[in-house]
């Protein structure tokens, strides 16, 4: 029997009472299937449910086989060695016990028919470019990135029927990007794939577009799916506008068959007062035209009806992808003013700065390096969260540091409280007014930020920072891609356009860091040097 799921008459709401899914069905088959859709449309809740980790109010999950989930932030014990992150440490350990002598009958009860586990699993490692490592590391001493891909690879080595990613790219080098693509490509089994990551998605059978409760098929990688959406929407916008004409065209017909009866009962009235037949026959008259009137009326009135349904549904199939607008007064930085100075630095996990770099004027910094290279830890020291080894980094100007964890939200405050933490001067009707322009309107401002999704939370946090008083005039980003859907990269590549001051963004999704006009990029490998984008070699 192949493997598949299958999810009937789903329904699931947070404690807070809102909804999420009412009577959701869907069902995947062999092949990968790219689950895409808005931030908050319940990506990442469908996964749960599947995976098990949370339980639906109503409807069921059914799976043929064994799944397998990657969670979008993945959390290991630091103290667990290599091995038994992967899930192969007991069998290894009495296989070494085997080999040393200990003929215990336990030992081969572990073992199994599993003779080849340590050989596999240094495989898998390699492939995924953790050869490296090695199995007896702790999970302390490996970076964010090389932890996604040991959960990946403990995921490849259970072979799982069923995988789950969501979105396994965050936080991962374009290296080890590569070696992820390698595995989804070759996966045999069913696959469903909720990421941002276009080059990944254009690897997957088919997209399944998830919104507002349901979901659209569409054959074909993210490629095929763009192309046959802007055929879509180009479709709905043309029937919103015979929608609009068929409304106008009904309400001049409306108003004319109103002019018209109005004419009938004045000529009546006129015939009446006149006498100019007998008074029975007159009454007769004026009652036909009366319900006749009445009938030309509710048919005109009807006809209006209709045609507003109509572009009621039209409008409905436009889909409305806001902008955030971040035009904020005093973030513009002068050209040539000095926001950041780094002189002879020493960071604490090793990396350094040879003598001094300045960043001037409204710069727009990409700090890039393969994972563990201490991108981070140079934004923290930077941000004054960690103290550096040695030499100095002095910032000029308002600083706010926005970390790939999101921290800086209170997930107990709704979204307005948390903007107004760091902007404790502005009054609720100003914060709300801000708020709008990175769409959280009316009811979403009152969200609590524990209820958020990825994207959100990211959006909130941004326009938590970008919303604090004195407004950043340098701004510094690490990882800020991870989670966001591809609506809502465009929506921050549009806010950050707008920005006037210095920004300094870590990132591996090149694709964004172009778009956003990056005027300098930096290269953290051991020191950190100024690089052309044209000399960005990233060999697989």
């Amino acid at each position: 029997m192949s493997a598949s799921l299958t999810c009937t008459s789903l329904a699931f709401s947070w404690p807070d009472g809102t909804p999420v899914f009412d009577g959701l069905d869907i069902a995947f088959g062999p092949g990968r299937t790219g689950l895409v859709g808005a931030n908050g449309s319940g990506k990442s809740t469908l996964l749960k449910l599947i995976a098990g980790q949370l339980i639906p109010a109503e409807g069921t999950v059914r799976v043929a086989g064994e799944v397998g989930h990657l969670p979008q932030n993945v959390t290991l014990d630091t103290a667990l060695r290599v091995d038994e992150a992967l899930g192969v440490a007991a069998r290894r350990a009495a296989l070494h016990a085997i080999e040393a002598g200990d003929v215990s009958e336990e030992h081969f009860e572990t073992v199994g028919d599993d003779w080849d586990v340590e050989e596999r699993a240094l495989a898998t490692l390699g492939e995924l470019g953790l050869g490296h490592i090695g199995l007896d590391r702790r999970i302390g001493e490996v970076s964010g990135g090389e932890s996604v891909l040991l959960r990946l690879a403990a995921l490849l080595l259970r072979r799982p029927d069923v995988l789950l990613l969501d979105e396994p790219t965050n936080n991962l080098d374009l290296y080890a990007r590569r070696r992820l693509y390698s595995a989804v490509a070759s996966w045999p089994g069913v696959m469903v794939v909720v990421s941002h990551d276009r080059e990944l998605l254009d690897l997957v059978d088919q997209i399944a577009d998830l919104r507002a409760g349901e979901v659209t098929w569409y054959g074909g990688n993210f490629s095929a799916y763009e192309e046959a959406l802007a055929v879509e929407q180009e479709a709905a916008e043309r029937m919103v506008r015979v929608a609009e004409s068929d409304l106008r065209r009904q309400k001049r017909e409306l108003v004319d068959a109103q002019i018209k009866l109005a004419h009938r009962r004045r000529y009546a009235q006129k015939m009446y007062d006149n006498k100019r037949e007998p008074r029975a026959v007159m009454k007769l008259k004026s009652r036909s035209a009366q319900v006749s009137a009445g009938k030309h009326r509710v048919m005109h009135e009807e006809k209006l009806a209709e045609a507003k349904d109509r572009l009621d549904e039209a409008v409905e199939a436009v889909r409305d992808d806001d902008e955030i607008r971040v035009d904020l007064p005093y973030t513009a930085v002068p050209q040539g003013r000095t926001v950041l100075t780094l002189m002879d630095l020493q960071l604490a996990h090793g990396a350094r700065v040879k003598g001094g770099l300045d960043l001037r004027g409204p710069e727009r910094v990409a700090l890039i390096g393969r994972n563990g290279t201490g991108k981070t830890t140079l934004l923290r020291t930077i941000a004054g969260e960690l103290p550096p080894v040695s030499g100095e980094a002095t910032v000029h100007v308002p600083l706010r540091f926005l970390p790939q964890r999101l921290d800086v939200l209170d997930g107990e405050l709704s979204v307005a409280e948390n903007v107004a933490r760091f902007a404790p001067g502005a009054t609720n009707n100003r914060v709300r007014a801000r708020l709008a322009r990175f769409l959280f309107r009316g009811a979403r401002a009152d969200q609590r930020a524990s209820t958020l999704s990825g994207g959100e939370r990211f959006r909130a946090a941004l326009a938590a920072l970008m919303l604090a008083e004195p407004a950043p005039q340098l701004l510094m980003l690490d990882e800020p891609t991870n989670n966001l859907d591809i609506a809502s990269v465009r929506q921050l590549t549009s806010a950050l356009e707008s920005y006037e001051g210095a920004l300094v963004v870590a990132s591996h999704d090149l694709p964004f860091l172009e778009s956003i006009g990056i005027t300098r990029w930096l290269m953290l490998d051991g020191e950190l040097r100024e690089v052309t984008p044209e000399a960005l070699e990233f060999p697989a």
